[in-house]
């Protein structure tokens, strides 16, 4: 098993690419937990960006004490000495000097030929060496750059005592064999190659960053840049977690290994989600909240006999939660007998039967089950048809003057039941209202509400959880009133709450006379 160096660029390339920003405390977290996650060169910033992102990379520098920082600069002094600057307390500091080396950069961005670009190269190296014993260098557009020149400017780099040459495929252009030739190619060509470690940064343009890096280090590379999640300019850099993985998985084609805990993986990744407000994508390998999930019902036929039929890699080992049967339409009956029977009821024969036709009418939207409409269906109460509370109306009030009132009239048993009540805003006083009448409080866990079309008529869902004797039960409801859809939801999984309880009380308020007016439909259960 050969080493391979893990190059975080999360917080450089992966921090500039749009939605990504983080300010310098966030990236100091994030940096802490690369070094956790055993990361061997971390890439801080680009100190001559701006002087907040060199007091960051300062910050970095400062508080690491195991990884290598890396600080990255263009081919001119300015950029050298901010990077001195703000690598001057790191234990492990590294210089990365980049240029662009294909003709289509030297004719648009700076206008020099190959022998001015090299001279320009050189006389950068020689002053970097001047504040660092370790400097990377990268001709930018490596994989568009005549090859000619560029064996001779990685000559040149590899000459004046670069450390790390790497191969950078700066817009995503080449492909997997294309690339491994190139890395030989300079294997072959360049002397002293063998001295110096040799470096992948490969863009995800058509896709293929990850299969390129690994291409790249069969080709010789021992060390590559990646990114947590994937991210960085445009489609992203490589992926750090699947290049690791597929290490680990797949080692006997690829005898490669890294520091890198995998078991911590799935948690750095939600802190960087967490830090960016950007989530995964729900079927990113390994970290996306699909990657161990399973809904086919052949599929999760096979996961309950062996896991091994579905899944190469279990979710501990990169620190996910473990897999999941998604109870769906592609669900089949022994992945539902499965499911109850771990939440409690078990089924089969007839009854397992009944519940399964019912569960597949049930999810005739393409919406998926959670695990209380699940029992909810097990008990043979979904849709109830005699609920134990509908509503009769609801009416609230609430504006810049606090607090909000409400009143709502529930039915039970052909009887109404009126509560007012306080609140903080409309639906929390509605709410109150409804338990006053009950006299069961549920406890809201979750709430969410998105809009149903467009415009100022738009239709609301709301969608909520509701935590009761110790078990959660969900409500949902769509219409254009949020109040008395709220409360619409909220009674639903009151209801359900209700049907599970050994003893459920009687209506904590006196019935009242019905209105003769009958309240709107959609205020209606």
């Amino acid at each position: 098993m050969e080493k391979v160096l893990i190059f975080d660029t999360t917080l450089r390339d992966g921090e500039q690419s749009p939605g990504y920003g983080m300010t310098a405390e966030q990236k100091l977290v994030l940096a802490r937990q690369l070094e956790v996650l055993g990361v061997d060169i971390i890439e801080a910033g680009f100190p001559s960006a701006s002087p907040e992102d060199l007091e960051g990379v300062r910050a970095i520098a400062r508080t690491i004490k195991h990884a290598t920082i890396a600080g990255l600069g263009r081919c001119n002094d300015v950029d050298i000495e901010a990077c001195a600057r703000g690598l001057e307390p790191a234990e492990k500091p590294r210089l990365h000097l980049f240029f662009g080396t294909s003709q289509l950069h030297l004719d648009a961005k700076t206008g020099l030929s190959e022998d001015g670009a090299l001279d320009l190269i050189v006389r950068s190296l020689r002053f970097g060496k001047k504040f660092f014993d370790e400097i990377e260098f990268s001709p930018e557009d490596s994989t568009r750059t005549n090859p000619d020149f560029l064996v001779r400017t990685v000559q040149a780099a590899v000459d004046e005592g670069a450390r790390v040459v790497n191969i950078p495929d700066t817009v995503g252009y080449t492909v997997p064999d294309e690339y491994r030739q190139r890395m030989l190619m300079l294997k072959e060509k360049v002397k002293g190659i063998d001295d110096v470690i040799m470096s992948t940064h490969c863009h995800n343009d058509l896709g293929l960053a990850v299969a390129n890096s690994i291409a790249g280090v069969l080709g010789g590379a021992r060390q590559i840049e990646c990114t947590i999640n994937g991210i960085g300019e445009r489609a992203g850099n490589a992926s750090l977690e699947e290049i690791v993985t597929a290490f680990r998985i797949r080692n006997d084609i690829l005898p490669f290994e890294t520091n890198i805990d995998s078991s911590k993986i799935y948690g750095t990744s939600q802190l960087l989600s967490a830090l960016t407000g950007v989530g995964v994508q729900p079927n990113k390998a390994i970290v996306g909240r699909n990657a161990f999930a399973h809904e086919a019902g052949v599929h999760q036929q096979g996961w309950l006999k062996d896991r091994r039929t579905y899944e190469i890699m279990t979710p501990e080992s990169v620190g996910a939660p473990p897999a999941k049967l998604v109870m769906g339409r592609h669900s089949g009956r022994r992945a539902l007998a499965a499911r109850l029977n771990e939440l409690g009821h078990p089924l089969g024969g007839a009854s397992l039967n009944h519940v399964y036709d019912r569960f597949l009418k049930a999810c005739e939207s393409g919406q998926a089950l959670d695990d209380d409409e699940l029992i909810a269906l097990a008990l043979d109460n979904k849709p109830p048809p005699n609920p134990r509370y509908s509503i009769y109306m609801v009416q609230a009030s609430a504006g810049s003057v606090h607090p909000a009132t409400a009143t709502v009239m529930l039915q039970r048993d052909g009887k109404t039941h009126v509560a007012c009540a306080l609140g903080d805003g409309p639906v929390e006083a509605a709410c109150t209202a409804v338990d006053a009448i009950t006299g069961h409080p549920g406890r809201v866990v979750n709430y969410e509400l998105r809009a149903i079309g467009e415009g100022r008529d738009a239709e609301g869902e709301v969608a909520l959880r509701v935590s009761m004797a110790g078990k959660t039960f969900s409500g949902r409801a769509v219409g254009t009133d949020i109040v008395g859809c709220s409360v619409r939801a909220y009674v639903s999984a009151i209801n359900k709450c209700l049907d599970v309880l050994d003893e459920v009380k009687p209506p904590q308020v006196q019935a009242v006379e019905q209105p003769d007016d009958a309240p709107p439909q959609e205020a209606r259960a």
